[in-house]
């Protein structure tokens, strides 16, 4: 039985898990910062960074010690390398190189996404190769082909602001606190996703990419007008997002002819609405839907361990001299879409 101990420190959440190469979780250790950045409205990156440095190392012995295992019994270590905050992800990956060069174990250096996109797996162990993948998070916003660990075909991206950015800039606009996806979502609740008229940006055209910038401005003027309830402007942005998302995830499966399931992953993919719309879509294609637990979307070290699982059993392994990255795409060779620049 492999044994691999997952570290991530990418943002604003710092984590540790063990993992085996077939799919069970020993232990899983988080500490959230959410108290230190909400009087900021976002995450300060040189208080994560510091935060980051503090809990590791006693988030790694409390993990080994939940699974009643040393380093030692660890078979291999894998570590965000990449993309984030990139004071965090060099802490992860420090910490994580020191241990395998000090304990004479092998190194994965995760890609974050791709830790979100095989993370379904971790969740289903029937899920198979190749799925159509919308990874949608904080800060990308992206429909994959995903064909094998470190084999990724992106087929369309965000040509301005990810969609967990605009759910973010939404909630700062109305006052609603952070974290912006989770206040958005309760605000939503309680309002009429109708009540607002609120644009669908590239919604039915021939471009396969996201767009969520004009919608972002339109709820600013909406919530200036003075004219809608907080609760109605959520939700009406909220149903605003899932019409963009089905949409474009839609256009996809009509061209795609040899995926197992329709698979949603990412920061966002916690919103119950989201979920529920992507899976009436899989439904409507005679597609299996995968999303993993709620848990299991935010930015966790489990997805991190079993990404280095699956690296691991593909012979896919990292040295030393390996380099923490602020921008990590999964298909470095996608054509870069109109607007998206460095994002995409």
């Amino acid at each position: 039985m492999t044994i691999i101990l997952g570290l991530e420190s990418s943002c604003d959440e710092t984590a540790a898990a063990l993992v085996t190469g077939e799919g069970r979780i020993l232990a899983h250790r988080l500490a959230t910062q959410e108290e230190a950045h909400r009087p900021y409205g976002g995450v300060v990156p040189e208080i994560a960074a510091r935060a980051h440095v503090e809990v590791l190392s006693p988030l790694i012995e409390a993990a080994l010690k939940d699974a009643d295992l040393t380093l030692a019994d660890v078979d291999v270590i894998a570590a965000t390398a990449g993309p984030g905050l990139i004071g965090g992800v060099m802490v992860g990956l420090v910490t994580g190189k020191a241990l395998a060069h000090a304990a004479g174990k092998p190194l994965i250096a995760v890609n974050h996404l791709e830790g979100h996109a095989l993370s379904p797996r971790l969740a289903d162990p029937t899920l198979q190769f190749p799925y159509l993948l919308l990874l949608v998070s904080g800060g990308h916003c992206q429909l994959l082909h995903v064909r094998g660990p470190g084999d990724y075909a992106r087929l369309a991206t965000t040509i301005d602001d990810a969609s967990g950015e605009a759910f973010d800039k939404t909630a700062k606009l109305l006052g609603l606190g952070y974290p912006g996806g989770p206040a958005v979502e309760k605000a939503a609740a309680a309002g009429n996703p109708k009540a607002v008229p609120l644009p669908r940006p590239l919604v039915g055209t021939v471009e396969p990419h996201f767009s969520f910038a004009g919608l972002k401005s339109a709820v600013m003027r909406a919530a200036q007008s003075g004219q809608y309830s907080t609760g109605d402007i959520a939700a009406s942005f909220q149903q605003a997002v899932i019409d963009c998302l089905v949409d474009r995830t839609e256009r996809q499966l009509a061209g795609l002819h040899d995926i197992t399931a329709l698979v949603v992953a990412g920061g966002v993919a916690a919103n119950r609405s989201i979920r529920a719309a992507l899976e009436a879509l899989a439904a409507r294609h005679d597609l299996p839907f995968v999303a993993p637990p709620l848990w299991l979307c935010t930015d966790n070290a489990a997805m991190i361990a079993w990404a280095g699982a699956e690296r691991y059993a593909a012979g896919l392994i990292d040295d030393l001299t390996v380099p923490a990255r602020p921008r990590w795409p999964l298909d470095p060779g996608a054509e870069k879409a109109r607007g998206a620049g460095v994002k995409a």
